[in-house]
């Protein structure tokens, strides 16, 4: 019998998804929301903006790993070694997982031809509607009740405001 073959949509989510570090995951999405959310789209190209959003990713998924094993370093007095480094990095790469999402979002838009201004919009839209679906996923998996829904999602908008807030501050 042959094997059910899953959609383009589902073995995306799949990659994007919680995984062994959904702390990561949720990480990524907000700090590229936050980035997004204080991108202005005046005077920069898509070029500009795509580069700066991936390398903010980049920068705060090494620091991320980074910090982490100094800490450990600091703390147990360790020495650093590579593959420290590079087992963090490989446990923090959810960071950058969580902030395709959005950069998704935005690289789609670019190629489909959308005003950089909206599309901005619609990446820092797709970070807050993740946040929100990871916690009601959260708290479907724990088969939590109806209120406990509502309280999740509630975490979820709230989060999701106060990056819509950032935006509303700075523009």
């Amino acid at each position: 019998m042959r094997a059910r073959q899953r959609s383009p949509l589902a073995r995306a989510l799949e990659r994007i998804g919680p995984g062994e570090n959904p702390a990561g995951v949720v990480y990524g999405i907000i700090v590229i929301g936050a980035l997004l959310a204080a991108e202005s789209a005046r005077h920069e190209t898509y070029l500009d903006t795509v580069s700066s959003t991936a390398i903010a990713a980049s920068l705060y998924w090494f620091a991320h790993a980074y910090a982490g094993v100094l800490g450990r370093r600091l703390t147990l007095h360790e020495r650093l070694t590579v593959g420290a480094l590079v087992r963090a990095l490989g446990h923090d790469w959810a960071i950058v997982r969580g902030a395709a999402v959005p950069l998704f979002a935005l690289v789609l838009c670019w190629a489909i031809g959308v005003a950089l201004h909206t599309a901005v919009t619609a990446a820092l839209w797709s970070a807050i509607a993740s946040l929100i679906a990871f916690e009601l996923l959260a708290g479907v998996r724990s088969r939590a009740g109806s209120r406990e829904l509502a309280l999740d999602l509630a975490v979820g908008a709230t989060m999701g405001l106060a990056i819509l807030l950032l935006k509303v501050v700075l523009h």
